[in-house]
């Protein structure tokens, strides 16, 4: 016999919604800039909303909601983060910056540190920034950059899909806060 039954999504929900995300998750946010694929700006709002992630930008030519691609992948998570588009990036960020936000770029860089190394100052405002698939974070955004970090890997390959990337950097922030 099988000790193991499968909770319904009622349960999990409930469960879900009786939880409060840790506050350096809640002082996160996440920027897509030039993201191509809708299929990945839906993963992202959905990893937002798993983590409860303060804030999603979408800036450049990233596709933004309502779009049935988005709301696909996003299961409605589209609906429930919050998240807005951002015309004029540098303006924004120069102000984010005055106002105390640490601008985290997730890029590989000659200076860039390890994921596994960072931990953000309690009730800091961290805004982790995700490029383009293909050439990643825009050249004018990276001298605006605090930091640049990028994940630990082994294999052959020097690059994850830009949605397991912002899943990857949000759980580590979820260990490193609870740690």
């Amino acid at each position: 016999m099988n000790r193991y039954k499968k909770r319904t999504t009622r349960e999990i929900l409930a469960e879900n919604l009786g939880r409060t995300p840790p506050a350096q998750l809640r002082n996160a946010a996440v920027w897509l800039h030039n993201i191509r694929s809708m299929y990945n700006v839906g993963a992202a709002f959905r990893s937002c909303d798993a983590f409860g992630c303060g804030h999603l930008y979408l800036s450049g030519y990233t596709p933004v909601p309502p779009r049935p691609e988005i709301s696909k992948t996003a299961l409605g998570a589209d609906e429930t983060v919050s998240w807005s588009f951002i015309k004029e990036p540098l303006d924004f960020l120069t102000t984010a910056k005055q106002a105390g936000s640490h601008l985290v770029g997730i890029e590989q860089t000659k200076d860039s540190g390890m994921l596994t190394d960072f931990r953000a100052a309690p009730g800091q405002k961290v805004i982790f920034f995700f490029g383009n698939e293909v050439t990643g974070l825009d050249d004018a955004l990276l001298p605006l950059m605090d930091q640049c970090l990028e994940i630990p890997q082994f294999g052959h390959k020097h690059s994850l899909n830009v949605s397991v990337t912002i899943g990857t950097v949000l759980y580590h922030m979820l260990l490193s806060s609870i740690k």
